[in-house]
């Protein structure tokens, strides 16, 4: 059986600081297209999958389908939707352990937060997409695959 194209459509929040987005290295990696959100301005998103806590459990039932990940702090994130047009399908991923180091000063961080690469690396794979490229430039991915060895495990992608 041969994978669909990898499809993922990140819609990132200028409000996040550059220097520490976790998806910034995979600008231009094939099957990865970014979009800066603009409150002026509808994203065309189609009919795809979106990664969101209150979704329903994220199965295999949802491998090959286009992704939506919504790059932003959990409070901002209904605010980033707002502009987002499109056929969604909230998924949410089961508990995993984030290797970010994390740390507001202004809010609790919600127990399950994943950094956004984090959450996509464990998206794909938890479909059956294991793509370890996206995690070459994450300084915690060591970490984070020996926390969840669950998505270490899951089938590979072939290039």
């Amino acid at each position: 059986m041969v994978a669909m194209p990898l499809d993922v459509l990140i819609l990132r929040d200028p409000k996040e600081a550059a220097k520490k987005c976790s998806l910034a290295p995979l600008r231009g990696e094939e099957g990865l297209r970014f979009s800066t959100y603009r409150e002026d301005r509808v994203l065309e998103a189609g009919a795809r999958i979106l990664l969101h806590p209150e979704g329903e459990l994220l199965g295999a039932g949802d491998a090959d389908a286009p992704l939506l990940l919504v790059d932003c702090s959990w409070r901002r994130l209904p605010t980033l939707l707002r502009t987002v047009r499109g056929e969604l399908l909230p998924r949410r991923l089961p508990p995993l352990a984030s290797a970010y180091p994390r740390k507001s000063r202004t809010f609790e961080d919600p127990g399950e937060g994943l950094a956004s690469v984090e959450a996509l690396y464990a998206a794909l794979a938890l479909t059956g997409r294991r793509e370890p490229r996206l995690l070459r430039h994450y300084r915690f991915a060591e970490r984070f695959l020996a926390l969840n060895p669950a998505l270490a495990e899951a089938p590979e992608v072939p290039p």
